[in-house]
């Protein structure tokens, strides 16, 4: 959750705050620091031009499909959009009820929202899994047994973690205690945002399905590069908004405006948000799969211990440049995403709070529930989608979780 990573940063930035600091409203933007290095400010300005053009050519990428495809494929009758659209469609509107129910049980009862996950998530992917191959082509098949083989992983996974819950509901439990003002407003609003670019993204995907070429694949794949990118971008711009606000109000007395925080965010920390959604979804792989391969090779072969120790050094070393508790130096100090991640993870290690780190679970909570809400939209979208032309139900079943997916991770 974005409360988590703030609460922990701020209770080691500020141990005291001053009694003698009244509360105090502001409707102005307060000023924003701004970063002296020139690399990081060339940086953070290349990206966040790079963001809004990458949004202007899909745009336009997707308008273009939309013309080609209503001015050469009217004859054809090999794609159906009256019988393609709609289950995607449905995906969206499923995902965005589910993901603002479920962000409300997690802030209103973090004691069950934590143990439905994990266990409502291995359940649902195998649900899926038994989905795809009952479709029965060569994709879904595959698709399929990958499906139980990581619900199975989930499942052992939750056992394994299971003693864990306690501390994580305690976490969860004192981070979403007092949200900012207006918090519900900012949901609403990414989850307008989230279901009219990923309506335009479907869009595209479709009309890319109807053209007959070689290059359909590599235009989906840019379509859900897109989604997925751009997706995080908003889920951590909710993070840095949130997080200064708090940060403010903890160590200052000042309550920000909602709006004007916002917009200040938008306005100032762009840049560093569209490095960090690149680096942490890339970097929390490699990490994982570390902290996996460890655990997998043991120490009965040698060779395989020291590799995994190798592996599993370079992703130490690499998560102090890119890691999601940065953001919350980012809104806070308006350090670049690099600077603010090792900022943010030596201070972890100064404080002996590294292994605390390691042990918890809000970061593994989060994307279960995605994966839980994927595999939702997936059923309802693929079961729809088997049932009125079959032809459509593996590539619809896929996408539809990856609506589910990133839609639910925009607000957790």
């Amino acid at each position: 959750m974005a409360s988590l990573e703030t609460t922990t940063n701020i209770h080691m930035q500020v141990q005291v705050r001053p009694s003698s600091v009244n509360q105090i409203k502001t409707q102005e933007p307060i000023d924003i620091p701004t970063e002296t290095t020139t690399t990081g400010q060339f940086l953070r300005r290349l990206f966040k031009l790079l963001f809004y053009l990458h949004l202007i050519f899909i745009t336009i990428f997707v308008i273009f499909l939309t013309l080609y495809g209503l001015i050469f494929t009217t004859r054809t009758r090999h794609f159906r959009p009256l019988e393609y659209y709609p289950p995607l469609l449905t995906a969206i509107a499923c995902s965005a009820t589910v993901a603002f129910i479920w962000q409300w049980i997690t802030s209103s009862s973090p004691s069950k929202a934590i143990p439905v996950a994990f266990s409502l998530s291995p359940l649902l992917t195998c649900a899926v899994g038994v989905l795809l191959i009952y479709i029965s082509s060569r994709v879904s098949l595959a698709a399929g047994v990958i499906a139980i083989v990581c619900a199975l992983i989930q499942s052992l996974y939750g056992c394994w973690v299971s003693p864990r819950f306690n501390y994580a509901i305690r976490v969860l439990s004192v981070s979403t205690a007092f949200p900012p003002p207006k918090t519900t407003i900012l949901v609403i609003q990414s989850i307008f945002v989230s279901i009219l670019y990923l309506c335009l993204l479907v869009a595209g995907i479709g009309r890319a399905t109807a053209i007959r070429s070689s290059w359909k694949a590599l235009f989906i794949a840019v379509i859900l590069l897109s989604m997925a990118w751009t997706m995080q971008v908003i889920k951590n711009t909710l993070l840095v908004t949130i997080s200064r606000i708090k940060y403010m109000n903890f160590a200052f007395g000042i309550e920000i405006d909602t709006r004007e925080a916002s917009r200040d965010t938008i306005k100032h920390f762009t840049g560093s948000i569209c490095i960090g959604s690149i680096l942490v979804p890339v970097l929390g792989v490699v990490r994982g799969s570390a902290r996996a391969m460890k655990l997998t090779a043991g120490d009965t072969d040698e060779f395989l211990f020291s590799c995994a120790n190798c592996y599993s050094g370079m992703a130490s070393t690499l998560v102090m440049y890119g890691n999601r508790w940065g953001f919350v130096h980012v809104g806070a100090y308006n350090n670049g995403f690099v600077q603010a991640s090792s900022d943010t993870w030596e201070k972890f290690e100064n404080e002996g709070l590294k292994e605390l780190i390691d042990s918890d679970l809000t970061g593994s909570f989060c994307f279960l529930s995605g994966v839980a809400v994927g595999a939702i939209c997936s059923l309802v979208s693929g079961t729809w989608a088997l049932i009125i032309h079959k032809s459509y139900a593996t590539e619809v079943s896929i996408y539809a979780f990856f609506i589910g997916y990133f839609m639910v991770k925009t607000q957790l």
